[in-house]
């Protein structure tokens, strides 16, 4: 359904502007009257009326395209919405505000959307479910939750800590990933250079001599040649391969292979199931402090871990706790959940405190996060060094064996 930009006057003889949703202009215009605005404009938001007809013209926003929601934005849209509602602003007037003050375009549109929904008097959550790619299942079912509960305010504010939180770690590993990235970058551009333009005006002088060569340069001499001659071959392959790759990954059966997988590899392993327990601990925590059911949060809550192995540990457990058994215990079976966090959830179970014991989890595991990324950032730069150097190292002695072996010859 299409987002149409309006200007018009309320029944109070105010100028109002906006954006609703409809079918087509006609439809617009419809509800625009009939939540008590007389439209003077009405169009395609991001389009312009000349000519008889909707046109190009310099007006159209092209970057609107690439404009994304951060999750910044939506913490801090959250934290507003919070503070708004506890000052006991009706929720129109609430998003009214909201539409004035979000800088974020994209955002701007999103709010505008949801408001015309509670204008016309649906609930704000189900406003929420039209923009599944802004709001998530889990923000969406608390703030249901807090409408239900009549407590709003403090749902919201929740929400936007665990939006922070959730946004801040994200951030940390980028941030890194993003060194290594980088310095493999630049180590690929300077391999290619020398392998394309170096290498083979010095090894040129070795063919003429139709002297025997050491298997290193014979080796160096073949990824030469290739990267030459054969260049759109290599791409066309790894493209192929990479392209295959993926289409594995995003089969059931490939993406379970790799997500097990990955909780094995040496450092990251660890890193990586740190990151999914904290997601897990800290979401649960904050949907059922916020009144959703143990059982819907489960089935919710499953989707923040991005790992198939413990989405399938954690719907297991979730039919145990059905059954009437307790979370923990099929956490401690699944041997996929670290002992301390099967143990701080058993103690939270017996003494009704679920909710702090699984924020205690959380808040734990995001300082071993921070301190096992300032770590790797510290080892990653030697690592890369040492493997850039070595791959130089190997292109130089290639080229000098050659060297040293006619000098021998000719002593």
């Amino acid at each position: 359904m299409p987002n149409f930009a309006y200007k018009g006057m309320s029944a109070q003889g105010k100028s109002a502007a906006g954006v609703i949703d409809a079918d087509s202009e006609k439809a617009a215009r419809v509800k625009l009257r009939k939540i008590g605005i007389f439209p003077t404009q009405v169009g395609v938001e991001g389009s312009k009326k000349g000519g008889g007809g909707f046109r190009l013209n310099a007006d159209v926003n092209f970057g609107k395209y690439f404009q994304r929601i951060s999750g910044k934005d939506l913490s801090v849209m959250t934290r507003q919405m919070s503070t708004l509602i506890a000052a006991h602003i009706p929720i129109v007037d609430t998003l009214s505000a909201l539409v004035e003050q979000t800088e974020n375009p994209k955002l701007k549109s999103v709010l505008g959307a949801v408001k015309e929904r509670v204008i016309q008097g649906g609930r704000l959550s189900d406003a929420l479910l039209a923009h599944p790619k802004v709001f998530s299942t889990i923000y969406i079912a608390m703030v249901s939750a807090g409408e239900a509960a009549g407590a709003m305010e403090i749902v919201l504010q929740r929400l936007a800590e665990l939006t922070e939180k959730q946004a801040a770690l994200k951030s940390k590993i980028t941030g890194a990933l993003m060194y290594p990235i980088i310095m493999g970058g630049v180590g690929l551009l300077l391999v290619s250079f020398l392998v394309v333009y170096v290498v083979p005006k010095v090894t040129k002088i070795f063919e003429d001599t139709k002297a025997t060569l050491p298997l290193p340069t014979k080796m160096l001499i073949v990824v030469s040649d290739m990267m030459q001659n054969y260049w759109y071959i290599v791409l066309i392959v790894v493209g192929l391969i990479v392209f295959g790759v993926r289409k594995w990954v995003k089969t059931e059966k490939g993406r379970f292979f790799v997500d097990k997988n990955s909780l094995r590899l040496p450092i990251f392993g660890k890193l990586f199931k740190l990151v999914a327990v904290s997601r897990f601990a800290r979401t649960l925590a904050t949907m059922l402090a916020s009144g959703v059911q143990l059982l819907k949060a489960m089935d919710i809550v499953k989707n923040v871990v991005e790992n198939a192995l413990l989405i399938q540990t954690i719907e297991a457990t979730r039919t145990s706790v059905k059954e009437g058994e307790s979370i923990a215990e099929p956490l401690r079976r699944s041997g996929h959940f670290p002992p301390l966090v099967t143990h701080m959830i058993a103690i939270g179970e017996k003494t009704g405190e679920l909710e702090t014991m699984l924020t205690r989890v959380a808040d734990s595991y995001d300082s071993q996060v921070d301190n096992m990324v300032g770590t790797l950032t510290t080892l990653l730069e030697p690592i890369m060094i040492l493997v850039m150097g070595g791959v130089v190292g190997f292109i130089v002695m290639s080229i000098l064996l050659p060297i040293l072996q006619l000098n021998d010859i000719g002593s």
